[in-house]
């Protein structure tokens, strides 16, 4: 569910729960301090527990920010891969005969096209949906001229390199669409969050104990824990946020590709 959520919804959410944590943990600690005798070994017990709790979370942090930026590399890694994969499968074409190898470029050029709208269509299902239509039928028509290689011309060196390299391009695919899919466990973000959230209550807690209620610190550092909470989010959904992966590739491969038609 956390990976359909706008970080427009997710900001202001967190921020306002992260601030009524530390003010509620405030409360509380200042009801105990003017109930009790100021108490030495609680307020040192809570700050000790409060740089455990803290330390926990960047921990948490840290690794979850390791995880997302290795599924972001990987994404980017793929691109180019894929890029690469269709333009070898290009140019081995020109091993085919005339007829057959026009044909093949003209639809490993729309194939390129149904990659790349199938990237651009963002968050909206239709479109997402009809480009991976789109590439599928265009893999079908490939492979069906490369069954047909494989007849024509079974002992040729060329061809095999052609249908190897056609191979790649459909495995390729895949990859990256298991890549779009491979998000850092839900059960991980959730933890990170409750790790947080308790965070946030202690550090009002150990304030009100102290009497002191420090509101700036506090909520900047509420504040920041969030933006980095975000930043891990947006890494970590390729299809919405502001940290994109780079068709420049597969951009630069579909211009080349264009102009060798031309």
């Amino acid at each position: 569910m956390i990976w359909n959520t706008s970080e427009i919804v997710i900001l202001p959410i967190l921020t306002v729960v992260f601030i009524a944590l530390i003010e509620g943990g405030f409360r509380l600690g200042g009801r105990r301090s003017s109930n009790h005798v100021p108490d030495a070994a609680l307020s040192s017990h809570v700050d000790t527990l409060k740089s455990a709790l803290l330390g926990l979370l960047a921990l948490l942090l840290g690794f979850t920010f390791a995880m997302a930026v290795s599924r972001y590399d990987v994404r980017k890694e793929l691109v180019v891969q894929e890029a690469n994969a269709i333009g070898t499968a290009y140019l081995r074409a020109q091993y085919l005969p005339d007829a057959m190898a026009h044909d093949v470029q003209d639809h490993l050029r729309s194939f390129v096209d149904a990659r790349l709208e199938f990237y651009n269509a963002g968050i909206d299902p239709d479109r997402i949906t009809t480009a991976n239509a789109a590439a599928a039928d265009i893999e079908k028509k490939l492979w069906a001229q490369a069954i047909a290689v494989a007849r024509t011309m079974p002992e040729s060196e060329p061809a095999s390199l052609f249908i190897e390299s056609l191979n790649d391009v459909i495995d390729t695919r895949e990859k990256r669409q298991a890549a779009l899919d491979n998000h850092v466990p839900e059960s991980v973000i959730a933890l990170l969050f409750f790790v947080s959230a308790v965070g946030m209550g202690f550090i009002g807690y150990g304030c009100g104990l102290a009497g002191k209620r420090r509101p700036i610190s506090t909520a900047l550092f509420g504040l920041l824990i969030v933006v980095v909470l975000l930043v891990i989010l947006d890494i970590d959904r390729p299809r919405r946020g502001l940290t994109e992966v780079s068709q420049a590739s597969l951009l630069r491969l579909q211009d080349d590709l264009k102009k060798d038609g031309s």
